[in-house]
């Protein structure tokens, strides 16, 4: 007999009534049966909620995992709320969905509940990636749309993004009303599933053709894609939707060499080259890296499942190719996108660029230089572009991004977008190969002009509610027990975003900070080192990021000056960690 907390227990037993259908009451009573009580526990002891990339969760039975009711629930809600706010209006919303086991079903089954509700829905027919689908948002003029993915997560879970009629991820307040609209719905009866077919609209490959011929307008340099034409590009979509657009789109822009990671090409849920799906990890680019070496690529690019992310291999100055870390290649487009436009005297009209408070802040050293404004946000594209949204005509969005491999060129969309930096990173790749130099000249060329960062994520995963709360755990301890020193290197400020405060250590000196609301810590010290601490909004995971800086007064001292920079981030994070 299982011993469950009482809440739990309650939950458990209106999931074993008759509103919920036999497999699920059967695949219940199984773990029930089996005595599986952390199981239990971790399936019911909270439910899904948006977070900074919407609802996401290992797929299974229970108010914590990814399934019909949870889906259904959710998009009830939202229905709900959408049915408020817009009175008296035709409703439409758009949705897609990745490679991910069950999404299109899932698709499906959101495209139902929404048509029940009187809701025009335009489903695409076929997997999509998910700028594509904020793409569609703002062309089809939608009121919201939901893109059903778990983005680089393990194959085990699943997603579901919801947005808004700018084609941003939820933000304040919709998030938290769709989520209180969300709980008020008390019993499953309350879902409407049976679909109304009459109010599901399919999208094909027209969408696919608008979208790619709006993004080749924003080229920068056609001339020196027309010139590099032949530049031999590798690309890997990790088995998801990348490959949909990705070939498509580089061949548009004018690139007649590209080369697709032929084990890596069919879309697939379970991810059988990879453990994690994510171009961030080593692992997942390495079949695209042993491709680009054996047909001596230019450039490798490999986008995850559902093609928001981008990772990159470049040839070093030995002629072998490494990886790039998200914050390299953010600061690669950010140069490329302003001394382009400063180049070609079209850096007007109120330019600006935006980064999280966790990205390198090379960009902004590179922003000053071209006297280009910049922005922060939380961690999360969503508050990229509820940033662009707000500002709107009223300045000019050049790039963006984050460090954690998501970019955007131009305005097309409100998230990060995969194809749109593919696109560009072979242009760029292609503009400065016309000049005799590689992406890694140009990033050497740039650490002279701004000074040499070096960064480190290190990602703790701490699964299941004991997990969540040892994360807790973790950032009130460090709350407690403010360090004055890492590595060795005095602190001299503390910006803690859950409290909305910037701390001066010496003075004690206290000033707001203006942004939302977030569980993050940062660290600055007196030789400008900033060290952050966050739970992850989307993964079972608390994560922490270094970032430092030295002078690099000759290319032939960047091996050394890494080496020097890798040790001090190091001691630096064993003192937080």
């Amino acid at each position: 007999m299982v011993n469950l907390d009482q809440e739990i227990q309650a939950k458990v037993n209106q999931w074993l009534s008759s509103e919920y259908d036999e497999a699920t009451r059967t695949a219940l009573q199984q773990l029930i049966d089996n005595n599986e009580t952390t199981e239990l526990t971790d399936s019911f002891y909270k439910d899904l909620e948006f977070g900074t990339g919407g609802l996401r969760g290992i797929m299974g039975i229970g108010s914590n995992r990814m399934n019909k009711y949870t889906i259904g629930k959710a998009t009830q809600g939202l229905a709900n709320y959408l049915k408020k706010q817009f009175q008296n209006q035709t409703i439409k919303v758009a949705i897609s969905y990745d490679s991910r086991n069950n999404s299109q079903a899932f698709g499906q089954l959101v495209a139902d509940v929404f048509s029940a509700n009187g809701i025009q829905v335009y489903l695409f027919n076929q997997l999509r990636p998910t700028p594509e689908l904020s793409f569609a948002i703002r062309h089809f003029g939608c009121q919201s749309g939901v893109m059903l993915t778990a983005s680089h997560n393990p194959k085990e879970y699943n997603g579901y993004k919801a947005y808004w009629n700018d084609g941003c991820q939820l933000t304040a307040p919709h998030d938290e009303n769709v989520i209180t609209e969300v709980n008020a719905i008390q019993s499953v009866s309350e879902i409407l599933f049976t679909s109304n077919p009459n109010n599901i609209i399919a999208v094909g490959e027209e969408i696919d053709n608008i979208y790619i011929q709006e993004n080749k307008k924003l080229s920068i340099h056609p001339e020196a894609v027309q010139a590099q034409k032949d530049l031999k590009i590798v690309f890997s979509p990790i088995h998801g939707t990348g490959i949909t657009i990705v070939p498509k789109l580089l061949e548009a822009w004018g690139f007649e060499n590209v080369i697709v990671v032929e084990e890596q090409a069919i879309p697939d849920g379970n991810f059988p080259t990879v453990i994690y799906p994510n171009p961030e990890e080593e692992d997942a680019m390495a079949l695209a890296k042993k491709k680009g070496e054996q047909v001596d690529a230019d450039l490798v690019l490999a986008t995850d499942p559902d093609a928001d992310r981008v990772g990159i291999a470049i040839k070093n100055d030995k002629g072998a190719f490494q990886l790039l870390n998200g914050n390299q290649i953010g600061s690669l487009l950010v140069y490329y996108v302003l001394s382009s436009k400063k180049e070609q005297n079209k850096l007007h009209n109120n330019p600006y660029i935006v980064k999280t408070i966790v990205t390198t802040n090379l960009q902004a050293d590179i922003a000053k230089h071209f006297h280009v404004p910049y922005y922060e946000t939380l961690t999360g594209f969503k508050y990229i572009g509820e940033l662009m949204t707000k500002l709107g005509d009223s300045a000019t969005y050049l790039v963006g991004g984050e460090e954690s491999y998501g970019y955007l060129v131009g305005s097309l969309v409100r998230d990060k977008d995969a194809p749109n930096a593919c696109a560009f990173l072979a242009e760029m790749t292609a503009y400065y190969k016309s000049q005799g130099k590689s992406l890694y000249d140009v990033l050497l060329s740039i650490y002279q002009e701004f000074g040499c960062y070096q960064e480190k994520l290190v990602s703790l995963t701490k699964k299941g509610k004991a997990g969540a709360e040892e994360i807790k755990t973790m950032m009130s301890n460090l709350r407690a027990n403010l360090p004055t020193s890492l590595g060795n290197v005095n602190v001299i400020e503390v910006r803690d975003y859950q409290n909305s405060v910037a701390i001066d250590i010496a003075s004690g000196e206290r000033k707001a900070i203006d942004l939302p609301i977030s569980d993050v810590l940062q660290f600055i010290t007196i030789d400008g080192d900033v060290i952050s601490a966050r739970p992850s909004g989307t993964e079972p995971k608390i994560k922490f990021y270094c970032s430092v800086k030295a002078p690099l007064k000759d290319k032939s001292a960047y091996a050394d000056l890494q080496q020097e920079l890798s040790a001090k981030v190091d001691r630096m994070m064993a003192d937080i960690i």
